[in-house]
Formats: C-alpha cells, structure tokens, sequence
C-alpha cells in the first residue's frame, strides 16, 4: 500500500462517511444538492463521503476536500449487480481521479457473463494503484474479496441480495466476524439508522461506517415517522 493509500484508511479510520446519493425520481436528485449535503456532512463532523455518478463526484470536489467512495450505480437486464457493474464504469470513476471505487463482490454473475472471481483480478491488473472496497453480502464473499486483493471489505449488501433478503441490519455477529476473520478494513454499511447503531458497530471494532438513509434522505426519513403514528 503506497503513502496515498495509507492517508486513505488513516483519515477515516474510527470515522463516520457519509452516503450523499439521490437516484432519478428522487425528490432530491441533484448534483447541487448532493454537494450541499457533503457540505452539511463534513460540518457534521463526517471524515468521508460515498456518492454515485460522475456528476455528483464532481459537484462534491467542487464543495468539500475529503475522502471519496466512488460507485456508478447502472441496471443491466442479463444481471442483478448494479453497483459498478463492469468495466465501463471503472473507467468512468478511475479517469475521475476517485480516492476509492467501491463495486459489487458477491457472487453473482455480472453482465458480462463473468463472477466476480473472473472479473475483479481483470480490473486490479488494469488498475494496480487504486483503491477499491469489495460491496459484499456474505462472509464467504468477504474472505474471496480479501483473497483477490480488494483493498477493504464493505457490509454494504448484506440484507440486499436473494441469499441475505431475510437478514436483519446491521448485522452485528455477521461484522463481529469479518472484523476478527479478516486483515483488511472493514467498513459497515447499511441499516444503520441511529446513533446507537452505529456506536454498537464501531464496538464490533469497524474501521469505519457509513450511514446514508438516516442523515441524506428526507423522504425515508419522514416515512419512518408517519408509519410510527399510522
């Protein structure tokens, strides 16, 4: 891990990153606003933020310097993995100059026909100095992301896939493991929706987690309200 890299995992380390993302038909789709709420983040307190697009990258940079997560998210008909899919939008983030790009590591086939056993060993070639952080489910995918020499291992679709839909986040047993299996980072991700939850995962001993719903969606937000009184 060169000097960058290092600073990388340093500056979040025991932090809390911010997921600014809002998708098409989303009442706060906007680059503009999506840099706003970085703003908001870091004055927060966030040391980090993940966010999806090249635009909304861009927009953030304009507006905050701080660590970047990098995805693109894009549905294909022939595959259920959406985020990062496939090359083309590993060369859309890299050529952005992202701190770290960070892709779906389970073990479903991707668009191109390929898992991510065939795939990711492809991209790290192409790509030996940057950055990435495995999207994982399972601890099964978690020990394969580490063995392809993804740089961090990611909670971030555990509960998302078929194999974990029934699975309650976050799953702390599930992070207690990865945390004393594994010799990468981990980084929490998903459900996690108050600061209680997330003091209880930084007690499973994360190198960092990101919390998205609960601080950059309104619309959740205020849903969880309004069903708590129906």
């Amino acid at each position: 891990m060169n000097k960058k890299q290092q600073g990388f995992f340093a500056n979040i380390k025991n932090e809390l990153i911010v997921s600014c993302q809002a998708q098409k038909g989303e009442p706060l789709h906007s680059s503009y606003i999506m840099g706003r709420m970085a703003v908001a983040a870091r004055d927060g307190g966030a040391k980090g933020i993940r966010t999806d697009s090249v635009a909304d990258i861009r927009e953030i940079k304009r507006q905050v310097e701080m660590p970047i997560i990098g995805i693109i998210k894009k549905d294909y008909d022939n595959s259920d993995v959406f985020i990062t899919p496939t090359f083309a939008e590993i060369d859309q983030l890299y050529n952005e100059g992202i701190d770290m790009i960070a892709l779906d590591a389970t073990d479903r086939i991707r668009p191109n026909g390929e898992t991510i056993l065939e795939h990711f060993p492809k991209v790290r070639k192409e790509y030996p100095d940057q950055l990435f952080m495995a999207d994982c489910s399972t601890y099964e995918e978690a020990v394969e992301a580490e063995r392809l020499g993804f740089d961090c291992v990611g909670t971030t679709l555990r509960g998302y896939t078929s194999k974990t839909k029934n699975v309650e986040i976050p799953d702390l047993d599930f992070i207690e493991k990865l945390v004393a299996k594994l010799n990468i980072p981990i980084i929490a991700e998903g459900g996690i929706y108050t600061p209680k939850l997330l003091k209880e995962v930084f007690d499973k001993g994360v190198h960092a987690a990101v919390v998205g719903s609960a601080i950059t969606r309104p619309k959740e937000i205020t849903l969880r309200f309004t069903e708590a009184i129906k």
